[in-house]
């Protein structure tokens, strides 16, 4: 599987590690991460005062309003940057606007709770953060560079000494891009811990449920069953009967006679009807899932999806049938979805167990756009979902990427 982070480059072989652009991209990133620390101090600052001095003819609430809202700006800028260091992107939490102006843009913002978590964000990254990425790149930077240059200014020792000592900075600046990786992997995954969409962010589009319905969820999987029962004792049986015995009757013809041609059809009709029973009984309910799981279940429709899908399948136990069936599905309609109206290049699944949960995602880099009225099945999906007490969210702004999101009870 690529690497797609800086803490999973972190597991790569040295040489492989060295060569890539991890290190240097942890780097820029960390260097941004200064930057923006300090320009933001800066920044609230100015509006604090402005809001202080005007304050006395009202205009300085604007000042204040504008602090509060800083942070969706930084919000934005580091979803942005955060590609530096984890090239799974971010979706913006926030929705658009009902109406056109900025009165009610602001309104808007103001209260959503991604603005708050923005804000925190930018506070800790100002007081905080940066000053950790200037500590980090002093150590990784400037004591290497002191060290290289010592022959350059260093005029009362001999080069026999600041020679060995040049060549112990080239060591250590080797060394330290290490810790500057992790550093700046563990720095986008706290970002993206504040920053990400939640289930109950306002303009994620969500499905939730009583746990009434599961009973007849319950209802539907049990007839599921008895179908695929059906079908797979009685139907195929006899499918596969007819065609034995149709095959037995060409044996028995005169090759080139008339009948021996209309058997010859209808045999290969046999076979066509039988490989479709095949294929309906795998869609009602794929034995793969009964028998391996979850994961293996996924990592097949993976493996026949018309795109590159990444996988990512991490579950501690075999979950129970009602959420396995629902996870599998979830994600059979969410890649046909991509294939058949996203125009993506590449999809991913993952899926993990948390706080008693299952969280899924399914997420592509197309245009974007999907909207559960525009007759894609997210309806359906969501609905599929929220009748074992689970939750959809989904993003998906114009150009893209959109993200599937699905949690569920493990225990149903």
């Amino acid at each position: 599987m690529p690497v797609r982070n800086a803490l999973e480059a972190l597991s790569m072989r040295p040489t492989d590690f060295l060569r890539s652009a991890w290190p240097w991209r942890s780097l820029a990133y960390l260097f941004g991460g200064v930057l923006i620390g300090c320009a933001t101090i800066v920044a609230v600052l100015v509006l604090v005062a402005a809001g202080i001095v005007l304050s006395v003819v009202v205009v300085g609430i604007a000042g204040y309003i504008a602090t509060v809202l800083s942070g969706v700006a930084v919000g934005r800028l580091e979803r942005w940057r955060m590609r530096l260091v984890d090239e799974n992107t971010l979706p913006d939490p926030h929705r658009p606007a009902p109406r056109a102006g900025l009165r009610a843009w602001v309104l808007l913002r103001l209260r959503e709770q991604a603005t708050w978590r923005e804000l925190g964000y930018t506070t800790l990254s100002a007081l905080i953060l940066c000053w950790m990425d200037a500590l980090v790149l002093v150590g990784a930077v400037l004591l290497p560079l002191n060290l290289i240059a010592g022959p350059f200014y260093i005029d009362d020792s001999p080069l026999y000494i600041t020679i060995p000592v040049a060549f112990s900075g080239i060591t250590m600046a080797i060394i330290m891009f290490y810790p500057v990786t992790a550093w700046a992997g563990a720095r986008a995954a706290m970002a993206r811990a504040i920053l990400a969409p939640r289930l109950d962010d306002a303009g994620i589009k969500l499905v939730e449920v009583t746990q009434s319905r599961a009973r007849l969820v319950d209802a539907f999987e049990l007839e599921r069953r008895r179908i695929e029962r059906d079908l797979h004792d009685g139907a195929q049986q006899r499918l596969v009967a007819l065609s034995m015995q149709l095959g037995m009757a060409r044996l028995e013809l005169p090759a080139g006679s008339a009948a021996a041609e209309q058997v010859a059809q209808a045999h290969e009709l046999a076979k066509q009807a039988l490989t479709e029973l095949r294929e309906l009984i795998r869609g009602v309910h794929p034995k793969v899932l009964t028998d391996r799981g979850l994961q293996a279940a996924v990592a097949e429709v993976a493996g026949m999806a018309p795109l590159p899908v990444d996988v990512d399948v991490r579950l501690p136990v075999r979950l129970s049938s009602m959420v396995e069936v629902t996870a599998y599905f979830v994600v059979v309609e969410a890649l046909t979805n991509v294939a058949k109206h996203s125009g993506a290049r590449r999809a991913s699944v993952t899926a993990e167990v948390s706080g008693g949960r299952l969280i899924l995602e399914v997420r592509d880099d197309g245009r974007g756009g999907a909207e559960p009225s525009g007759g894609s099945g997210l309806v359906g999906l969501a609905d599929r979902v929220a009748a074992i007490d689970g939750a959809v969210a989904i993003s998906s702004p114009p150009g893209g990427p959109t993200v599937l999101h699905v949690e569920m009870p493990v225990l149903t």
